[in-house]
């Protein structure tokens, strides 16, 4: 891993995965995020912090177009993905949510068998390879292989809901996506369940870019490369991003007073 992400500081020689530029976005008539300009770098991973309300989930959505599904919303600015505005008028969302996936805080499995459940997707998009190899692989690059290869065919509401996060990422992974949304994807899960899929990011991270949300400052701290710390701003209720740094340096040394406030616990 580079040791050089622009961010705040410096210059940068790590591949943009995804950016956005001075991207705002309104439920009707109400500002959630504002001008809103990052970049979300080639296999790293990337944490959005900051107090509830702050437009963290909305900015994670933004990058494969899901708020769009909200009645109301509008966009303004720009989504690049390889340079391309996802919003174009020309680009399927679809498509979009193919190469940039999504996991969600509460495990969501469809209610099928484990194998189903991971072959979901490739069958809708018509994958014309070895599905028993593609569903195997999925489900050891999510590191529940060991623990199900013998169930395949069970019901994936009946596992733990640790494993039910993990088949939610096989899942994900299995349509072969470059980006991984996380929206607090530990969030409901007990330490251990949690501890595992902290692993798991660091193992995702060789072939994916991760962009993750959470409340948890201490995990972001332990999982990722970069962090966007992201708060109200007072006049008009609206998320701002205040800081975006390499992790260990917006956590020891931060420019912004607020984001110290916040990281050592003053409010939010």
């Amino acid at each position: 891993m580079t040791d050089a992400f622009p961010a705040n500081r410096g210059h940068d020689s790590t591949p943009i995965k995804m950016e956005s530029r001075d991207l705002s976005l309104y439920y009707g008539k109400n500002l959630a995020i504002r001008t809103i300009s990052m970049k979300i770098y080639e296999q790293t991973i990337t944490a959005l912090i900051g107090p509830s309300g702050c437009g963290k989930s909305t900015l994670l959505r933004s990058f494969n177009r899901m708020n769009e599904l909200i009645p109301g919303v509008r966009i303004e600015g720009k989504i690049l993905f390889h340079g391309e505005d996802l919003n174009a008028k020309d680009v399927d969302p679809v498509a979009v949510r193919r190469r940039i996936g999504m996991v969600f805080q509460k495990p969501n499995p469809f209610p099928k068998s484990i194998y189903d459940n991971v072959a979901f997707g490739p069958r809708i998009y018509g994958y014309k390879g070895d599905l028993d190899t593609l569903v195997e692989q999925s489900l050891r690059a999510a590191a529940l292989w060991d623990e199900v290869k013998d169930k395949l065919g069970t019901n994936g509401l009946e596992l733990s809901g640790g494993q039910q996060q993990r088949l939610c990422i096989a899942r994900t992974i299995a349509v072969e996506p470059e980006v991984i949304l996380m929206d607090e994807p530990t969030s409901a899960l007990d330490p251990i369940a949690a501890g595992k899929i902290e692993d798991l990011l660091q193992e995702l991270k060789e072939q994916y870019t991760i962009l993750i949300v959470t409340h948890n400052m201490q995990q972001a701290a332990r999982v990722s490369d970069l962090t966007a710390y992201m708060m109200i701003e007072e006049e008009d209720r609206s998320g701002v991003l205040v800081e975006y740094n390499r992790t260990n340096e917006l956590f020891t040394n931060p420019i912004m007073e607020s984001t110290q406030d916040y990281i050592t616990g003053r409010f939010g």
